[in-house]
């Protein structure tokens, strides 16, 4: 079989488009790059959408905990101290055996048995405490200068929020805020290792990974492997982020504009 074949028949394998069954034996190096490139599907969809959905409602987390009113506030503080305290591995399994036990109760809870949803619904969770925290710091951070200059032109409330608190908190915070993605994509590769099965053998790419480490007694072959797709999906996480870093700094001149630095150090 060529490495064109092996494409062809294992590239969406993850997704179950092919091949249904995994290689047995003499593997090449084309089936462990098409394989565990083919997770990576899971890990990107993983990221993008709990990324996305978590955003949201970081931005309304964040809001709350600056809030005067307690109603507001405690239960936005609650929810950073829970889902930043905890480990996400733990998350994982407990929320499994979680929807694993209202299904039989409840059949409405059934998709959230699976990793596609409930694993998602962790990670959306998880991220959203996380940047929430970094939002609620940005917020701390604006000067007042600011806040004093939407006074003066008269604007309040929504229209303030709108024109002038929530970009300078964007602004502020996105240089962590990368971070905090780049550490989401990471940690999709424990979805499949804490407690959500792998359905028919269709896991993301540490799962074929581990597959691959387990049968032929070679760690330092698929891992590296793993490693190298990670590097790739973080230099384009990288480049997208820094292309939107550059989009809200655009008001600023071109030697005070703050160039997007990712320091790995700080990374969960």
């Amino acid at each position: 079989m060529s490495c064109w074949e092996t494409i062809l028949d294992y590239g969406l394998r993850s997704v179950g488009i092919g091949e249904r069954l995994l290689p047995r034996n003499d593997f090449t190096l084309c089936q462990q790059f098409t394989l565990i490139g083919s997770g990576m599907i899971w890990n990107i969809y993983f990221g993008v959408i709990a990324l996305c959905s978590g955003f949201l409602l970081a931005t309304t987390v964040a809001v709350g905990k600056a809030a005067r009113n307690p109603l507001f506030r405690k239960p936005a503080e609650w929810f950073i101290f829970v889902f930043r305290g905890s480990p996400l591995f733990i998350q994982f399994f407990f929320a499994y055996f979680l929807f694993l036990s209202l299904k039989f109760a409840y059949p409405v809870f059934s998709p959230l048995t699976s990793a596609w949803a409930g694993a998602l619904l962790v990670l959306f969770l998880n991220t959203a405490a996380y940047s929430g925290e970094i939002f609620y710091g940005a917020l701390q951070s604006i000067p007042k200068g600011d806040t004093e200059a939407a006074d003066a032109y008269g604007l309040s409330g929504w229209p303030r929020f709108k024109r002038v608190i929530w970009p300078t908190m964007l602004r502020l915070a996105w240089p962590a805020y990368t971070n905090e993605a780049i550490f989401l994509f990471h940690a999709t590769t424990l979805v499949f290792f804490s407690g959500f099965p792998a359905f028919q053998q269709r896991g993301d790419a540490l799962y074929y990974a581990n597959y691959f480490a387990d049968k032929t007694f070679n760690p330092f072959i698929p891992y590296p492997i793993l490693a190298g797709y990670f590097i790739l999906l973080t230099l384009a996480v990288i480049g997208l982020f820094g292309l939107i870093n550059n989009r809200l700094n655009r008001h600023l001149p071109q030697d005070k504009r703050k160039r997007l630095r990712v320091r790995p150090q700080i990374i969960r």
